[in-house]
């Protein structure tokens, strides 16, 4: 174990003291309220420049269910379209707390970036926000072409592992994933989710609040698309997309994250784990107060960069 990056510690100090933790609140809309303001807070008064950003509505045509997009065009286009899927365990979040995100993976790669505001627990629980992004995803196919990689932070990443299993079996195709610290063990019994309950920035209440409203009944907690050690275990993980993991040291999620990838990567998927030592949960989204945090963000996407050659 290596020590908490000074940093990141000094920062999530100041959210803890000034009220914007625990992520969870007693309210579903409380708690997305909260989130959205301390995106907004963080995006600062610029954005990063993109070549063009719009909306556009995508209609699943097996359920009539409208899905809304934001569509990020980079300056230098590579022929790649990632379709970025936002963290908030599936219950807070949306295309504003995502817009740092999706500007930061469209920048630095040069790719087209369609973040998706799928439907949100416990109004619609799993496997509405699935179902919501494989929609998104085959409409991107359609539109776009190209080089087509799914990608997420947290609960997105957890969304972003379960499409990755529909588009090899139902397509798709994909280039690639790019999976931010995933949340995909809804037992919560790995290791690292005790030593790290605590968190900081997500803690394992935090975890049991999310989970209770997404996945309301027990049943769907050994669903292959959520439990992804399921899958592992069920031989599921095969001819699976090449894919980037990136897991933090202080992080609940970390061990379920690790163990994705060494299931991945011994079916055969090429496979890059990296490591965030020293750092937490949501890492990605803290480059504004931690140096080692922005540089493991850009070393993630670099990664998916060699990933697609």
């Amino acid at each position: 174990m290596s020590a908490l990056d000074p940093d990141l510690a000094a920062g999530i100090g100041r959210l803890e003291a000034d009220g914007w933790l625990p992520i969870t609140r007693g309210t579903p809309e409380e708690a997305r309220q909260n989130y959205r303001d301390l995106a907004l807070l963080r995006r600062g008064a610029v954005d990063l420049p993109v070549a063009g950003v719009h909306d556009d509505v995508v209609t699943d045509p097996t359920t009539d269910v409208d899905v809304v997009v934001r569509v990020y065009e980079p300056a230098d286009p590579g022929g790649v379209t990632v379709v970025w899927l936002h963290g908030g365990g599936w219950v807070v979040g949306d295309l504003e707390t995502a817009d740092a995100a999706a500007r930061r993976v469209c920048r630095h790669l040069g790719a087209r970036v369609v973040s998706v505001d799928y439907r949100l627990a416990p109004e619609h629980p799993h496997p509405a926000p699935l179902q919501d992004a494989h929609t998104a995803l085959r409409w991107a196919a359609t539109r776009f072409g190209g080089r087509l990689v799914v990608g997420g932070d947290s609960a997105g990443a957890g969304l972003a592992a379960g499409l990755a299993l529909l588009a090899r079996d139902w397509g798709p195709r994909l280039d690639g994933q790019l999976l931010l610290y995933p949340g995909i063990d809804p037992t919560m019994s790995s290791p690292s989710f005790a030593a790290n309950a605590g968190g900081p920035f997500l803690t394992a209440d935090d975890m049991r609040w999310f989970y209770a409203r997404y996945l309301p009944d027990p049943d769907t907690h050994v669903d292959p698309s959520v439990n992804l050690g399921e899958a592992a275990r069920l031989g599921e993980v095969a001819d699976l997309a090449p894919a980037v993991v990136a897991v933090a040291e202080f992080d609940p999620l970390r061990d379920e994250g690790v163990a994705h990838a060494e299931a991945m990567a011994a079916a055969g998927v090429p496979v890059r784990l990296l490591r965030g030592q020293g750092l937490v949960h949501g890492f990605f989204g803290l480059g504004s107060v931690s140096s080692a945090a922005q540089r493991e963000g850009d070393r993630a996407l670099d990664a998916l960069a060699e990933l697609l050659g």
